[in-house]
Order: C-alpha cells, then sequence, then structure tokens
C-alpha cells in the first residue's frame, strides 16, 4: 500500500482520539485501533517507514502512539 495513504490514515484515527481527555490513553487507543483493524502488512509499512524516515508526516500523538505502543 501506499505509505502515504497509511500516514493520511494513521492521522485520520489520530484526529479522533486526540479529543480524548488523557493523550497516554489515547496513544494506547490509537495503537489497538491499528492493530485490530490494520492489516500486519500495513503495520509493519508504518513501522518500517518510521524507522527510515525522520520527517514522517505523522502527528505527534499518532508517531509517539506507534513507537511506544506497536513492535
Amino acid at each position: 500500500m501506499n505509505v502515504e495513504h497509511l500516514v493520511k490514515m494513521a492521522n485520520q484515527i489520530g484526529d479522533f482520539f486526540r479529543s480524548y481527555p488523557d493523550p497516554e490513553q489515547a496513544k494506547k487507543d490509537i495503537a489497538s485501533h491499528l492493530q485490530r483493524f490494520w492489516a500486519p502488512q500495513m503495520r509493519q509499512q508504518i513501522v518500517r517507514y518510521i524507522g527510515e524516515h525522520p520527517d514522517t508526516g505523522l502527528s505527534p500523538l499518532v508517531l509517539s502512539a506507534i513507537k511506544e505502543h506497536m513492535h
């Protein structure tokens, strides 16, 4: 899948969870959503992309969620 499309989708998910009062819970829920609804190949691609590109285009909340909660 096109990585720019994955970034856009991840940011849209992050936009939804950004309204949570607890940012830590929002990050956990973003990662949980990605793990439940994204195919393993999509998750692997976004994690690999983050490792290879310092300027990912991901919102800080989504970037933190993936780095902290997706292995």
